[in-house]
């Protein structure tokens, strides 16, 4: 079973994004902030990350950041997920090291097509 890391500190997306990707049979391990994303990527080793921009104590650049200098998780997918939808927004993200990028609100078809070609391009 493919596990995913949900880093959201919205409670009701964190939910939504979960029941979605369970109902799907994915293993969904959850994080409130920057700092917990790392303990769990380090601890539960997912094969996918959700992580919102904006958490609290490392916002998702500073994560991704810590993330990509760990050679363990070198090839880890990482979805940037946020509210800012610009054009630039994505490039940034792109730039960062961000594998894609999901808009929010959530589009719960989307992120469905999105995480099932992340996953299995990863394999």
């Amino acid at each position: 079973m493919k596990k995913i890391l949900v880093a959201e500190d919205n409670p009701a997306n964190r939910e939504l994004m979960g029941e979605v990707l369970a109902g799907r049979g994915y293993e969904v391990i959850e994080a409130c902030d920057g700092q917990e994303a790392l303990r769990k990527i380090e601890e539960m080793n997912p094969d996918l990350v959700l992580l919102d921009i904006q958490l609290p104590l490392l916002d998702g650049f500073a994560v991704l950041q810590q993330i990509r200098q760990m050679p363990r998780f070198a090839k880890l997918r990482v979805v940037a997920v946020t509210a800012n939808a610009m054009k630039e927004d994505r490039e940034k993200g792109a730039k960062a090291g961000f594998d894609a990028y999901i808009s929010k609100p959530i589009d719960v078809a989307g992120l469905r097509t999105q995480v099932a070609e992340l996953l299995s391009s990863a394999d």
